[in-house]
């Protein structure tokens, strides 16, 4: 029988992470280790005739997640978007060229490859050095706003939301979809959750965000979908781990880093 696949939760915390710095709020001061959070990613382990590791997003903590969880490989990569909380850690990725022998596969939208042309000039830009110490991608730029394709030998389906005017894509494998940093969507992404079970989506806090869903809204999103299980991640410290998961429906739980949970690719 065929082994689940597995998604790990490298980080859970907003753009500031959490302890934010210079706060002294009590989830900033916690000692729980489900209120520590590092900046959002996920490292995905894809099941088939080898296990395929494929990270999504790499943010300003990636280094210190690949450390925390003896990362050893990675064979490819998702980005969602080019906000810093979500690729600031693209440098730290070069250890898997030499790992590899070769470039990182990157599956990113034609917004996102321009934004980060812009912000990896040195690493993206046509032009390129004789001997090169930076990380070096195999970027793939998806054909279209939503669809799917092969990637690493796995089907993948992709879709495109808002946040504040910027393009973000949502991934799904199998039964499990990954939407992160999700404000504005169009009503065709119900479609593209067809069968979603396992949901993973962001929510800053409880009160409205200009960039982000609330629980509640994050949570009606859900039924929506018509998903088994919703794990809530992108967390502001406005959000104790204990006292907002006793709030919450049992189908719906805040992650935290170092979760693992099951899927099916």
């Amino acid at each position: 029988m065929k082994r689940p696949s597995q998604l790990l939760f490298l980080g859970t915390g907003g753009s500031l992470g959490i302890p934010v710095i210079g706060c002294a709020c009590h989830v900033c001061k916690s000692k729980s280790p489900y209120n520590a959070r590092l900046r959002t990613s996920v490292l995905l382990t894809l099941r088939g005739v080898e296990d395929t590791p494929v990270l999504i997003d790499a943010g300003p903590d990636f280094r210190m997640q690949a450390l925390n969880n003896h990362i050893t490989s990675i064979q490819g990569v998702l980005i969602t978007h080019a906000h810093y909380d979500h690729t600031g850690g693209i440098d730290d990725l070069r250890v898997f060229n030499h790992i590899n022998r070769g470039a990182i596969p990157c599956l990113v939208s034609e917004a996102t490859y321009c934004d980060l042309k812009k912000r990896f000039d040195y690493i993206l830009a046509d032009r390129k050095p004789e001997k090169q110490f930076i990380t070096s991608f195999d970027m793939q730029v998806l054909p279209s706003d939503r669809g799917s394709l092969q990637f690493l030998g796995h089907t993948l389906r992709y879709l495109s939301y808002q946040q504040l005017g910027m393009q973000v894509n949502g991934y799904c494998f199998g039964n499990m979809a990954y939407i992160s940093d999700i404000r504005e969507y169009p009503e065709t992404i119900f479609e593209d959750l067809q069968g979603i079970e396992v949901l993973i989506i962001s929510a800053l806090r409880l009160t409205p965000s200009p960039a982000h869903f609330s629980v509640d809204e994050a949570i009606a999103f859900a039924r929506r979908v018509g998903a088994e299980q919703t794990w809530i991640t992108h967390i502001a410290h406005e959000l104790d781990h204990d006292k907002t998961n006793a709030l919450l429906p049992p189908d719906v739980r805040l992650a935290y880093d170092g979760l693992v949970i099951d899927f099916k690719a």
